[in-house]
């Protein structure tokens, strides 16, 4: 045990002091935080190029005014179409927009004419379209004397308000929503994670195979020793990486915030038109809303959440790292060998990502119940549903076979790690890889 933690030690404080670990570590926060603000400054400054645009209104259907964009400027003229025509060929104007008669209030089609060699950006037609269509409807509302509190009056907001049978907890309607949101972000991390840091121990005990280094290394503690020590070593400099990223980004975004003056709502939405973007304004502004979704947070069981998290977490990385280290130890330069080797590793990982999907759906489904039992896939599923509060002995089948896994996997590994690490020269190969597996020496 002391060898083990001496290579945990020295595997730990090599990749922490790196210059690259150092770098990413602490540069790629604040590289975020300024592609954001950057992000932010570029959406947000207006066009020094404006377009200024003619508007005949031959309907008065805009009343004389229509709300000017960063881009568009608009202009009401009593001029006929051939005079501003010659305007247009002077450089006068940008375009000329002419609104035809709107004769038929019961008509589905209507066509707006623009008339210029420039062709309006996406955004500019579409915010267009809706001040004409809004403009078009109260038309059709007067022609046909149809008032706007009768027409409201049609429109019904349904919910469906649950209510539990068997047990006491209370749920609301936006219950499923809130953990099928939280359980998405936990699976998507989780496969990230154990896929990136389990590359990471593969690549480390392929660098050390290739240099040689290894043979020195062997030479006093076990291989087997060897392989746990890198797996935990790696493994916490990846916790230590996600913790500083997590109070730095925090700390930054913060004090980015402050310093550049971002506005969530404007990077949410900067090209709205005003009146939607007032209507988005105030439905993310609704404080019953709002404390509703802090009150589903807030009575999540976290106690059995979080820690349960953790333990999928770690038992996954673990069991996927001592595969990715077997693999490392297998082959050589030949990184073609490498990805061959890996495939079936990835294969259960991605699949459990999709798993996981449908699982955020429907948590209770056959598929995402036996997902989360099975243990090639749930480290993954299971943490997507845990805020959906599954039942205890699926919990409990699925931790089982989870530690059963991780030890038959990490024997496997140790196998192999043990006769690939001294091995040159010598293509692996699956039948081969079965062959270390039961290799006696």
């Amino acid at each position: 045990m002391n060898k083990i933690w001496l290579i945990i030690k020295r595997e730990y404080s090599t990749r922490v002091k790196n210059k690259t670990f150092l770098l990413t570590t602490f540069l790629a926060p604040l590289g975020i935080v300024v592609f954001i603000a950057a992000l932010t400054l570029v959406m947000s400054s207006e066009s020094d190029d404006q377009k200024q645009i003619v508007v005949i209104d031959q309907s008065n259907l805009l009343e004389g005014s229509v709300k000017a964009t960063n881009n568009i400027a608009f202009t009401f003229t009593k001029d006929n179409f051939t005079q501003s025509i010659k305007a247009y060929k002077k450089g006068e104007n940008n375009g000329i927009l002419v609104i035809a008669p709107l004769d038929d209030p019961t008509a589905s089609k209507y066509v707006v004419n623009f008339h210029s060699d420039e062709q309006l950006a996406l955004d500019e037609s579409s915010r267009l379209k809706r001040s004409i269509s809004k403009k078009v409807r109260n038309f059709k509302l007067r022609e046909l004397e149809i008032s706007e509190e009768l027409l409201s009056n049609l429109d019904t907001d349904i919910s469906i308000d649950p209510n539990m049978v068997k047990s006491d907890k209370k749920v609301s309607s936006i219950t499923s929503a809130v953990g099928g949101i939280l359980g998405g972000i936990v699976g998507y991390a989780m496969f990230f994670i154990i896929l990136i840091y389990g590359m990471q121990v593969m690549r480390s005990v392929m660098e050390e195979k290739i240099s040689r280094i290894v043979e020195v290394i062997i030479s006093s503690v076990k291989p087997f020793e060897l392989m746990m020590g890198k797996v935990i070593g790696v493994g916490l400099v990846g916790l230590t990486q996600i913790t500083i990223w997590l109070l730095l980004s925090v700390l930054l975004f913060t004090v980015g915030s402050t310093f550049f003056g971002m506005d969530a709502s404007s990077m949410a939405a900067p090209n709205l038109d005003p009146e939607l973007q007032a209507q988005a304004e105030t439905a993310f502004s609704n404080k019953d809303k709002i404390a509703q979704v802090l009150t589903e947070l807030a009575e999540l069981n976290w106690w059995k959440i979080i820690p349960l998290t953790l333990f999928y977490f770690f038992a996954g990385y673990f069991a996927y790292a001592s595969l990715f280290a077997a693999v490392g130890s297998a082959v050589g330069e030949d990184i073609n060998e490498a990805n061959s080797l890996t495939m079936p590793i990835m294969l259960p990982l991605v699949f459990a990502v999709y798993i996981g999907v449908s699982a955020v759906q429907a948590p209770n489904s056959t598929v995402a119940v036996w997902g989360s039992m099975l243990p090639l896939l749930s480290s993954i599923v299971m943490p997507t549903r845990l805020p959906m509060d599954p039942p205890i002995w699926q919990i409990a089948v699925s931790m089982i076979s989870l530690i059963a896994f991780v030890i038959l996997f990490t024997w496997l590994a140790g196998r192999i790690y043990r006769v690939g690490i001294l091995m040159y020269g010598k293509k692996a190969s699956f039948k081969e890889l079965a062959k270390w597996i039961f290799y006696k020496g």
